[in-house]
């Protein structure tokens, strides 16, 4: 907030995975135009739409992928959360004991948030 940098790291995240994406769609949009006009010679015009298209289908797949392993890199502790979570909740499925719940929950927000306390508040039945 001093010196106005709101979210620098997302902002730094979201530039270097939308580079990567164009690289890779430039070089799948060159790679299928070249193909395209050496197997239709003849239809230019339809193999830079053929391309084109190609290349738009793989916008949405590609940047989700690209996104989250720019993520794992630059956002590990976020990264590192929900690893432990989805552990967390694997292991929630085979629990049965309230106490263990609690203390599997209490490690889990431990090890992700590090909080100075943690308190649990369990209502009775």
């Amino acid at each position: 907030m001093r010196y106005r940098l709101y979210e620098i790291d997302r902002i730094v995240s979201m530039t270097v995975a939308y580079t990567i994406v164009i690289v890779l769609l430039v070089v799948a949009y060159m790679a299928a135009l070249s193909a395209l006009t050496w197997l239709l010679p003849t239809e230019f015009p339809l193999a830079v739409a053929a391309s084109t298209l190609a290349a738009a289908a793989l916008f949405n797949p590609l940047r989700v992928r690209v996104q989250a392993w720019v993520d794992r890199g630059f956002n590990r502790s976020r990264y590192d959360a929900e690893r432990v979570m989805t552990g967390f909740a694997d292991t929630l499925r085979d629990e049965v004991d309230l106490d263990s719940v609690v203390e599997g929950w209490v490690t889990v927000v431990a090890r992700t948030m590090q909080p100075a306390t943690v308190d649990v508040w369990v209502r009775g039945r």
